[in-house]
């Protein structure tokens, strides 16, 4: 069932909510979650696609937020999706004029009492999610810092601004390739000397794999330019040879370890609903996360040259 609201309040939202619940046959509210997307008009079909499909795991009242003509009047439209349309209930909140910059007090009155509430970016990051309005609503903020325009930059701008909630998608797509990496490097193996990634140029996730695998090995991690898709390989130096993953079609990796008979693994990328739904089952912070921001802005900022001092005739000793 479908209902548009033109130039409508949240009041009127919820009564139209109730009266669709009745007319269905009186649904419970069996949310677990609210999740709030903050979208432009472009990206709100791909962005609620990939929330619905996530929602058959986590059953949610999705808000979508999408602000029009900012000098416009203010006028609030109501797109209203329940019953067979999606598994919960899909709202799309239109905001034009300077009521798109107070989005916050719209969405407010339409959570689910008593649960968790996310807000999704997948488009544009804000510089401090945990700072903006729609941000300070929700224990979890989902940003996708690919979608950028400079996805390293982003990288390093959400790193600075960190609050305990904060992720990434750019995180969320490391989940398979640390798996493996775990899993190979939880055996037996030679001292590793040094680590690389290789992946295309504007890909956050390499990065962040390469942050956290020098953080928790120890040993530096260089960061390569491959040509994709996504990351193609991860490789590290022993005084055996070297440890080898390779993945060039985006779907199954070659483990090459000296010694021993090559492996084939399963290693595909996955869609937006999937690395949804990965972040939708977890609303705690994430501390390894966390930790390998700091990693970035460590590895990020230069060393300052050492100090030097003037003698004592006031000429300074190289």
């Amino acid at each position: 069932m479908t209902i548009d609201l033109t130039d409508t309040t949240t009041g009127a939202i919820d009564t139209a909510l109730n009266e669709a619940r009745r007319r269905l046959g009186g649904m419970t509210l069996g949310m677990v979650l609210t999740l709030i997307i903050v979208t432009d008009e472009a990206a709100q079909y791909d962005a609620i696609r990939s929330a619905n499909q996530a929602a058959r795991e986590h059953p949610c009242r999705i808000l979508a937020v999408i602000a029009r003509k900012p000098k416009a009047d203010s006028r609030l439209d109501a797109e209203i999706r329940v019953g067979e349309a999606s598994p919960g209930e899909t709202i799309v909140l239109r905001m034009y004029g300077p009521l798109g910059q107070h989005a916050d007090s719209v969405v407010a009155p339409l959570l689910v009492p008593d649960v968790p509430v996310v807000t999704w970016w997948p488009g544009e990051a804000p510089e401090i999610p945990a700072k903006h309005p729609l941000g300070a609503l929700a224990q979890r903020r989902v940003t996708d810092s690919v979608s950028s325009d400079d996805p390293h930059e982003t990288i390093a701008t959400l790193a600075a601004a960190y609050q305990p909630g904060d992720t990434d998608f750019g995180w969320t797509r490391a989940t398979p390739w640390r798996s493996l990496l775990a899993a190979t490097l939880d055996q037996a193996h030679p001292d590793i000397s040094a680590g690389e990634i290789a992946a295309e140029q504007d890909n956050p996730t390499a990065d962040l794999i390469a942050a956290w695998l020098s953080l928790r090995l120890g040993i530096p991690v260089a960061r390569t330019v491959s040509g994709g898709p996504g990351i193609t390989a991860a490789s590290f130096s022993t005084a055996d040879g070297d440890i080898r993953i390779v993945r060039t079609d985006g779907r199954t990796a070659t483990l090459s370890w000296p010694g021993r008979i090559d492996r084939m693994v399963s290693l595909h990328r996955r869609d937006t609903a999937e690395l949804l739904a990965e972040e939708l089952r977890r609303l705690d912070p994430d501390e390894v996360y966390h930790e390998t921001l700091n990693q970035i802005l460590i590895n990020a900022t230069p060393e300052l040259p050492e100090p030097v001092e003037p003698d004592e005739g006031g000429v300074t000793r190289v």
